[in-house]
């Protein structure tokens, strides 16, 4: 680890770009995630994954289990009645995500000699689970509908692993910790690992009633139900801390206290309803994400990146999610910010790729992560965390007026302002370029951080340092940003610079990436200022700020909405014409609904609402053949075609924070909904809606100290806005 400190003349070691790129950190597709259709949970830093009948079976390749900080604290969980695995009924988690249901039935059971003892379908199971502050609890209830009395036996086995979340996702270790002796009392059981970090780490497992047997494995339990009669067992599974007090007790307490959080939490937010149920259930199910998603800091709501690989704190994940939130919640923006600064980098460590003034990329807790294994402990390695910060907080301003905040982070964007100027340009050319600074460090720093996902026409893969197109985008989005903030805090002479500044970045940016043959901006820029003459998805994030001249605008659109690029679920990262297009890939010709979501903001932008609209149809349609109408991180880019779905990518994350704020987003900018907090106003400039809605109405919509609930609805070419209440000094204005 090399570290400097941060004084005008200090410097960034400068070693050669490392490395020749190879495939790092991959998540292995052992299992698609698709055959086994999760659940999953979440509160603050815990998270599980279930199978459908709630439990969590182990075997390689498998994510299910309960996690907490990057370590996986419950790895087996296994209900059996009699020997044998219940039936599914249903499986099913709350609208807002606060419990997971589990309805099973006994199968057909038979005695030693092969005769049936039990018919199918006489004895109900209903599993009924939740996290709360680092704990699982779960509530069987199993009840009789035959018409005589029976003895069943109920098993519970489980295990702990106590693998590191990188482990779970495929890195091998050489060496691992000690499992310690476990502690069994009459009603509990305590599994236990020393890691190499020395830090105990342990899992604590309590049952009531008191189970009939007990062991380091599982807890068995027999029920005498009499005819319709119910009873339950109850469950904790507690990491770390044990819980005291009575367990059934705990739990009420506990799932009222969940129910409230997020309530509370939700309620802050614009709501939304259309004329469409389906698309009412996907926006339901993209708002309940979101706020489980969201984990409460010391310095406000921050949303984690995704369920299960990336459950921890991600700037440029948390950046884009809260951009897409801000219409309806501006306070998430308020916590990421906050934390984001709290967290800048002040100092040089080439372990990190930390540089003074950079946003932090990824921030992990585990055993690996403490021990150096994998560089993410706090780690800086991406490219456009900090532009992406300086464009929220503009955007923070422009939806809320809140000059307070912003002062309060003047000097945090100055900072980053610097740390783009001085490190972000590593050759003075006006562009941000990434390289990393050891071998251990992310080889490519952009959204796309796959080892292959920059590379040349005929399939060479890009060498650093490497210059992004949409990363200039949010750069030029960054200038324009601080210039606003800056014209807001009293420093006018700075926005004048900043202004100025960004003008000159727009021209160099259309003169070196723009390609008139590909009819769009290039992919990137190598080592060498070769353009990576590939059309891909990035272009269109140059709509998304402005930095694209608008004589550009209409060829981009239509580059990006053409066949090779749009599948009709949504825009490819890659064109299918591409040398490394392949629609299974993660980033060379996938479907990512943030990545469309920030697209079609972007061409909204340039005056393409009819296009945007076609994005988020797309988008929308997909979500009618996916389990809970909830968009993944990603699927795979094979074409639309009638009467079927999309292709599902096999370890895409789900729920996926972006994912789940982007047709939100979208709908913002099918609307033209915006904010002028100085005069009162919520604007709806030239509203569209997409053919697949004839009516949306958002209520609790919220400027200052103002509300409203307002209607918008096709009528004949038009879209009429109807104000349907009004709170406080908040106008309407329309304008079509």
């Amino acid at each position: 680890m090399s570290q400097m400190s941060a004084d005008a003349g200090a410097q960034p070691p400068t070693p050669p770009y490392l490395g020749t790129p190879v495939a790092q950190f991959f998540i292995p597709a052992s299992a698609s995630s698709q055959e086994r259709r999760p659940r999953t949970l979440k509160h603050a830093d815990t998270f599980a994954v279930f199978d459908h009948n709630g439990d969590a079976l182990s075997g390689p390749g498998s994510p299910e289990g309960i996690f907490h900080r990057d370590t996986r604290y419950l790895s087996h969980l296994y209900l059996t009645i009699e020997g044998k695995r219940p039936l599914l009924l249903s499986s099913t988690l709350r609208d807002d995500n606060a419990t997971l249901t589990c309805d099973l039935t006994n199968p057909d059971l038979f005695d030693a000699d092969g005769k049936l003892v039990l018919e199918h379908d006489v004895l109900h199971l209903r599993r009924s689970r939740f996290l709360w502050n680092g704990a699982c609890y779960e509530r069987l209830a199993v009840r009789n509908y035959d018409n005589r009395p029976r003895r069943v036996r109920i098993e519970i086995a489980f295990a702990a692993d106590f693998a590191d979340l990188f482990e779970v996702r495929g890195t091998q270790r050489e060496r691992h910790g000690r499992m310690l002796n476990p502690e069994i009392g009459t009603d509990r059981v305590t599994l236990a690992y020393l890691g190499l970090d020395n830090r105990r780490r342990m899992t604590n497992l309590r049952f009531d009633p008191v189970p009939q047997e007990i062991s380091t494995g599982h807890a068995a339990f027999l029920l005498d139900l009499a005819p319709r009669q119910a009873k339950t067992v109850a469950m904790e599974i507690a990491c770390d801390a044990a819980r005291d007090g009575s367990l059934r007790r705990n739990f009420g307490r506990a799932i009222r206290a969940s129910c409230r959080s997020l309530r509370a939490s939700a309620s802050r937010a614009a709501t939304v309803s259309t004329s469409n149920d389906i698309f009412n259930e996907a926006a339901r199910r993209s708002v309940s994400d979101l706020y489980m998603l969201i984990t409460d800091t010391p310095d406000g709501p921050y949303p984690y990146a995704g369920i299960p690989w990336f459950s921890t704190v991600f700037g440029r994940d948390a950046l884009i999610t809260a951009l897409e939130m801000l219409w309806l919640d501006p306070a998430v923006a308020c916590g990421v910010l906050s934390h984001l600064a709290a967290n800048q980098a002040t100092d040089f460590d080439a372990a990190a790729d930390a540089e003074p003034g950079k946003i932090l990329h990824e921030v992990r807790y585990g055993e690996m992560a403490e021990l150096k294994e994998v560089p993410f402990r706090r780690y800086y390695g991406s490219i456009d965390a900090t532009p992406l910060f300086i464009m929220l907080a503009g955007a923070y301003l422009k939806r809320t007026g809140d000059t307070g905040l912003l002062r309060r982070l003047w000097p945090n964007i100055e900072a980053a302002l610097s740390w783009m100027e001085r490190y972000g340009d590593r050759d003075g050319d006006g562009f941000l370029e990434y390289g990393r600074r050891t071998d251990e460090g992310l080889i490519n720093q952009g959204w796309k951080d796959s080892h292959d996902s920059i590379f040349h026409a005929d399939g060479t893969l890009a060498k650093g340092p490497i210059a992004l197109a949409e990363v200039q985008a949010y750069a030029y989005g960054a200038l324009q940003a601080a210039a606003a903030i800056a014209r807001a805090v009293g420093e006018p002479a700075r926005a004048e610079a900043l202004a100025r500044r960004s003008d000159v970045l727009r021209g160099a940016f259309d003169a070196a990436f723009f390609d008139e043959e590909l009819g769009s901006y290039v992919l990137a820029l190598d080592g060498e200022k070769r353009p990576c003459r590939v059309l891909s998805s990035n272009a269109g994030h140059a709509l998304l700020t402005g930095i694209a001249l608008p004589k550009r605008a209409a060829a981009i659109a239509k580059a990006l909405m053409q066949p090779t690029s749009f599948s009709g679920w949504g825009v490819r990262t890659i064109a299918t014409t591409e040398a490394r297009y392949n629609p299974m890939s993660y980033h060379n010709g996938s479907v990512w609904p943030h990545d469309n979501a920030l697209i079609a903001v972007g061409l909204a932008r340039y005056g393409f609402k009819r296009e945007a609209a076609r994005i988020l149809e797309g988008l929308f349609a997909a979500a009618t053949y996916i389990d809970l109408r909830r968009l993944p991180e990603l699927f795979c880019g094979f074409a639309r075609q009638n009467t079927r779905g999309p292709t599902f990518y096999p370890v895409a994350c789900s729920p996926q924070a972006w994912a789940a704020g982007a047709p939100l987003f979208i709908l913002q900018s099918c609307l033209g909904l915006g904010f002028d907090p100085e005069k009162d106003h919520i604007t709806f400039e030239e509203p569209v809606l997409p053919d697949f809605l004839s009516q949306v109405t958002i209520r609790n919509l919220v400027l200052n100290d103002g509300a409203t609930d307002v209607t918008l609805r096709r009528s004949g070419a038009q879209v009429v806005v109807d104000v349907l209440n009004r709170r406080g000094p908040v106008r309407v204005v329309t304008t079509t």
